[in-house]
């Protein structure tokens, strides 16, 4: 992680305990014994949903939407033993968070119950445009 994310706090994680440079996937305190099923965390695509929940809760610094309903998402591929691959994007190539993004992006997700490793990959094709945005973004931001 850069010095200017570690200053600005990301990195840091949501919970305590969930911070991507020493919390360790696979640890007692995130993976439930097993055969007890009541409290199991969801696997597979059960998982999708809590993930783009998790990715609600991440904002552009300079836009005052979260970064699913902004468009940046492109991709959320659930694999084998619950590794996630995110493919995103940014507004622009020089947007001032580029550095930033895809750590705040990590730590949200891995706080989600029976996510595995994370990996986030900034993507640039295609580009970004407006036409990506949910009609509830294109509503907060005055666009519809």
């Amino acid at each position: 992680m850069n010095r200017l994310a570690r200053f600005a706090g990301f990195g840091a994680g949501r919970q305590e305990g969930v911070d991507r440079d020493e919390t360790e996937v696979g640890t007692a305190a995130t993976v439930p014994a097993q055969g007890d099923a009541a409290t199991a965390a969801p696997g597979g695509e059960a998982l999708r949903e809590p993930i783009i929940a998790a990715l609600r809760e991440v904002h552009d610094p300079e836009i005052p939407v979260n970064i699913y309903d902004l468009g940046l998402i492109y991709k959320i591929d659930i694999g084998e033993d619950n590794h996630i691959a995110i493919d995103m994007t940014l507004t622009a190539p020089a947007c001032p968070v580029a550095g930033m993004m895809p750590v705040m992006v990590k730590d949200a997700v891995k706080t989600v119950d029976g996510v595995g490793e994370v990996d986030v990959e900034l993507v640039w094709d295609p580009p970004w445009s407006p036409d990506t945005m949910s009609d509830a973004a294109k509503l907060q931001l005055g666009m519809l």
